[in-house]
């Protein structure tokens, strides 16, 4: 499990969204409170017939109608870093030795400068939270279970809608967060275990 301290930081990040750990896949907030974050595909709804729109629909009406518990739909849009990208495609240019392969990698690195010249590309990540809270209940591998069963019946929902589904791990659970907080620092410096291992994780919100 991973915990934080307290930040004697006046409005810093960690006193705003509350994190209080994570821990095999949970998010713990307060007052045992807890979250399951799955991510998820999408659908294009747009490019769907008016039947299979209609469909669509009842079917996740039906979805909806299911559920035991509410849920958080969370839709993510961040600007990818081109230019990063760009870097480490040149570095694999320059060990390149064949010539052909070189030359088409040349012409491939002058179409994505042009691509996004003037322009920002942008990712979609799409996110279902999954709440469980019980003031009266401490006992956490009850509250693992409860929320490994609420898993699965959202899980199967959404493939019902052509959608699949997975928890994050507590890695991923903690790097969103880190990338929502500190974007930048989140370029030049990922999370990862060998990070976690030598600081408290959440020192980086």
């Amino acid at each position: 499990m991973f915990r934080s301290r307290r930040s004697k930081t006046k409005g810093s990040a960690r006193s705003q969204i509350a994190i209080k750990g994570v821990r095999d896949n949970i998010l713990i907030l307060p007052d045992n409170r807890y979250r399951a974050v799955l991510t998820t595909s999408s659908v294009n709804f747009e490019l769907q017939s008016a039947d299979e729109q209609d469909a669509l629909v009842d079917t996740f009406q039906s979805f909806l109608n299911s559920l035991t518990t509410p849920i958080q739909i969370l839709v993510r849009i961040r600007e990818l870093d081109v230019d990063r990208y760009i870097e480490d495609f040149q570095e694999a240019r320059a060990s390149e030795t064949h010539a052909v392969y070189k030359k088409q990698m040349q012409d491939y690195g002058a179409f994505i400068r042009k691509l996004v010249s003037g322009n920002k590309i942008l990712s979609r990540r799409f996110y279902v939270v999954i709440p469980y809270e019980n003031r009266n209940v401490t006992d956490f591998p009850l509250v693992r279970e409860q929320l490994q069963l609420e898993q699965e019946i959202v899980i199967k929902g959404l493939e019902k809608l052509g959608m699949t589904a997975r928890p994050l791990s507590s890695l991923e659970i903690l790097e969103l967060f880190y990338s929502f907080y500190r974007p930048e620092q989140a370029k030049t410096q990922p999370l990862t275990q060998e990070l976690i291992k030598h600081t408290h994780a959440t020192n980086y919100l």
